[in-house]
């Protein structure tokens, strides 16, 4: 199997190993801005793929069902433009080359990619030239996404034309059926648009026939699959062990535990840690909600070790390091309680994993809140990721196999310092108390109104502003609360959500009166970029 290599503490890593090793598709990147959704669009018509770096060593055996190559911000004419073996590849697998990978396979077969005239960026139509199974009920005219600089100008001899646009001669191509029998080898194709976009309307399509009607792929990569097929694998990995897990609440490190326990049981002890900057009544909930799950998790209330550690603390960077380093203490000396323990189980997710930062393959940071780095090197604990190949939307569906509460599942990122980093200034247990309620406020309106699942992230912000105001006949001197919404796919660009007004209205009203010491809310109308989502 591929293996990616992690930075993180514990001494020993056993990597998960991958249950669904019967067929995959493997994807190259070049380090394209689009790998990861090559890797979705592969995902969502139920085929499992991985994503190495183009200049990873890996050995083609019959699990690999067939090989994308990605688009790159690089020119293949460049001296060190990246190159893979494709005549290799062909020889083992089918192969299908995307942008740039449809411009390397063109270069190395002796065609020409030139310098485009004028950059070749954005909506285009398809023109079938020749009926082929990769546009199968593909219409004419489909439209498809360009990005782009240079552009094929010559097909290699033996390959042929299957599609073009107005503005480009050669929009799809493949080696010929004859040429390919001759010398035994398995189908190769190239686009020079990327299917894998919004954009592009009939670009799935076209994915999916390669997946399946090339391929041959069975297409039967579903969360139940899944849930099976890793449970068993959990199963034979830990065999006797116990496994130690620090939970948050949240959708990832839940899915994650509730997997383990369905394959050990009691043997896994979670520890759930109230920091005191968690939302109002969470820690409470959290826990029934686990109990209901039939998971063994210990909560442990280190509220006032939490405001000590970050009394007078005002830098966000300083309260971020303060709230990690003191959670693997609490941590840390829970754990040690737990003696028989020789695992240490993470709610990874494959974002975190997968190496298209850059095509050097940079290797992999663990997040140090969430996923417990730092841990010291003395408890010697193998690490258990049994979400490490799965993307956000898929761990939500395992999430819904393994009957999770749907409000659980569907609950919008949170930080992890929490709303230390919401209010802007030190922390005290007053701040936080007034931020708690003005955020279940927010948060309960937008489910109120059926707007909670309309919005990617909400979030209340105490500023360390005061202004005055008047409630009766008194005048007050109170805390500013600021309101942010915003809409976005996967968090690396938002917009601002647009909420109705008498829905600002009201949550505005709800908040001044019910909560003595804030008496004014204004609403964040910033995008991302240039502002990010949260504040600090």
């Amino acid at each position: 199997m591929l293996k990616f290599q992690a930075q993180t503490a514990p001494s020993k890593i056993v990597i998960f190993a991958n249950p669904f090793m019967t067929e995959k598709i493997l994807i190259l990147d070049f380090g394209s801005q689009y790998t990861q959704l090559i890797a979705r669009a592969v995902r969502e018509a139920n085929v499992y793929c991985e994503i190495i770096s183009f200049n990873k060593s890996f050995k083609i055996d019959d699990t690999i069902k067939g090989i994308i190559l990605s688009g790159s911000p690089f020119s293949v004419n460049e001296t060190n433009a990246p190159t893979v073996d494709i005549p290799s590849y062909i020889k083992e697998t089918p192969v299908l080359g995307v942008c740039y990978g449809a411009q390397l396979t063109v270069k190395e077969f002796g065609g020409k990619v030139e310098k485009s005239n004028k950059r070749e960026f954005g909506r285009a139509k398809l023109h079938k030239q020749k009926d082929d199974i990769l546009l199968k009920n593909v219409a004419d005219d489909s439209q498809v996404w360009m990005s782009h600089s240079d552009t094929i100008t010559q097909l290699p001899d033996g390959f042929e034309l299957l599609a073009t646009t107005a503005s480009i001669p050669v929009a799809a191509f493949k080696l010929s059926t004859t040429n390919n029998q001759q010398l035994n080898n398995f189908p190769l194709y190239g686009l020079q648009f990327h299917p894998e976009v919004y954009h592009s309307t009939e670009g799935k399509k076209i994915i999916k026939n390669f997946l399946v009607n090339i391929c041959g792929c069975k297409q039967d990569w579903t969360p139940a699959s899944f849930v099976h097929e890793t449970v068993e694998a959990l199963k034979k990995q830990i065999g006797d062990a116990h496994i130690i897990m620090a939970l948050s609440g949240g959708v990832d490190s839940t899915v994650a535990a509730t997997l383990i326990s369905k394959a050990i049981g009691e043997r896994l002890h979670g520890i759930f840690v109230d920091n005191g900057v968690l939302r109002k009544n969470e820690f409470e909930s959290v826990l029934a909600t686990y109990k209901n799950l039939g998971l063994n998790v210990t909560g442990i209330d280190a509220k006032d070790r939490f405001y000590e550690a970050l009394k007078d603390k005002n830098d966000p960077e300083e309260k971020r390091k303060t709230i990690g380093k003191l959670f693997i203490d609490v941590f840390q000396d829970e754990a040690a309680k737990i003696k028989e323990a020789k695992f240490l189980g993470q709610g990874t997710i494959y974002p975190d994993v997968i190496e298209s930062v850059s095509v050097h393959g940079p290797s992999v940071t663990i997040k140090s809140h969430h996923n417990v780095g730092g841990l010291p090197e003395k408890m010697h604990l193998s690490l258990v990721e049994p979400l490490r190949f799965l993307f956000k939307d898929e761990v939500r569906k395992v999430g819904l196999e393994l009957n999770i509460p749907v409000d659980m599942i569907n609950r919008h990122p949170f930080p992890g310092p929490g709303l230390a980093i919401r209010i802007l200034s030190d922390i005290t247990e007053e701040k936080v108390k007034l931020l708690q309620a003005a955020d279940d406020i927010f948060i309960n309106s937008l489910k109120q109104y059926d707007l909670y699942n309309k919005v990617w992230q909400a979030a209340a912000i105490l500023l360390p502003v005061k202004s005055v105001g008047v409630m009766g006949d008194e005048r007050t001197y109170e805390y500013t609360v600021a309101l942010r919404a915003v809409t976005s796919v996967d968090g690396m660009t938002a917009d601002w959500a647009h909420l109705p007004y008498d829905f600002l209205a009201n949550v505005s009203s709800e908040i001044i009166n019910n909560i003595r010491g804030i008496n004014r809310v204004v609403y964040d109308i910033s995008s991302k970029p240039p502002a990010t989502i949260e504040w600090e």
